[in-house]
């Protein structure tokens, strides 16, 4: 394989950074044929098409986003090294992209990325809370360096990444003050015409819950469904109705919402996944939320049991 040449490495980037060849001309004082000629050259070596023409626009290829990323971590380390030599500080954060399930609850996200922010080397977060296939979408473009999610991708789906289990938790209800002194008495049995808050048509915790609900022979009312989980959280605080939420973070839930206890879910177990281009987690960060991420919520049940 022939040595890459930086020379048209930094000609692409400046082209990709700046969307255009014409501005990309300005910028390098370069004419267009010239720019062109160099990223042939580029392409060639690597052996992929880099940019694909859009009406009048270039576009990068998939082959085009990774190497744009290569780039920009190249050409980041290369004014590193300067400033290094030059005696200036070079303290640049390493930036993490992660996409996070609508669905996933919130406390659960801040305690898998908490050892993102506990790494010796500073840590920038970018995160993206949407819909699962909008992020899957966005990470097979390498827009996103994780997504975080209660479900694993689909195989339906045409994205090639993996699906990587931190961890898994039960599931609690809970309610206000007067709704668990209505409702705990005889659970599961009392939640019979019980108010309920349920997750959104299609969620991996709803199909759960119904299910669970149908075995139980209980039919709760329906007063909402509602897909973000912190959204449902705040109607439950409300005392609309009664909601359900992972057991590794009851203690939490409690505390910030100011809700009890109604009862625990025997049979469902909610996982939490981290989907990525890669097969073997490579990246530090990512590496040390997974380490954390399995030591905690695989622990947090056998620790619970253990109080009783």
């Amino acid at each position: 394989m022939p040595a890459l040449n930086y020379k048209h490495l930094y000609y692409f980037w400046t082209v990709a950074r700046e969307g255009s060849i014409t501005r990309a001309c300005k910028q390098l004082h370069l004419t267009q044929p010239a720019i062109s000629a160099q990223l042939q050259k580029l392409e060639q070596s690597v052996g992929e098409k880099l940019f694909a023409r859009s009406g009048r626009n270039l576009v990068l290829t998939e082959a085009g986003q990774v190497a744009f990323r290569y780039a920009e971590e190249i050409f980041s380390l290369g004014r590193e090294l300067t400033d290094t030599l030059q005696g200036r500080p070079t303290g640049q954060p390493l930036r993490l992209a992660v996409g996070i399930s609508d669905a996933l609850p919130k406390l659960v996200a801040y305690r898998l990325l908490q050892p993102a922010l506990q790494q010796e080397q500073e840590v920038r977060l970018v995160l993206v809370d949407d819909r699962p296939e909008r992020l899957f979408a966005a990470l097979s473009v390498h827009d996103l360096d994780l997504v975080l999610t209660d479900q694993p991708l689909p195989p339906t789906l045409n994205v090639r990444a993996y699906n990587h289990l931190l961890g898994e938790s039960g599931v609690t209800v809970f309610g206000t003050a007067p709704l668990a002194e209505r409702y705990a008495p005889g659970f599961p049995e009392s939640l019979e015409g019980a108010p309920f808050l349920l997750p959104a048509e299609g969620t991996t915790l709803r199909r759960s819950l119904e299910q669970w609900m149908d075995a139980a022979g209980v039919r709760p009312r329906v007063v909402a469904e509602i897909s973000d989980s912190a959204l449902a959280k705040v109607f439950g605080e409300a005392g609309t109705g009664l909601f359900a939420a992972p057991t590794a973070v009851e203690e939490e839930v409690r505390r910030r919402y100011r809700v009890e206890v109604v009862g625990r879910v025997e049979g469902i177990r909610e996982q939490f996944y981290a989907v990525s281009v890669e097969r073997r987690l490579r990246h530090p960060v990512v590496v040390a939320i997974s380490e954390a991420a399995r030591g905690e919520f695989l622990a947090e049940e056998p620790r619970r049991a253990a109080r009783g």
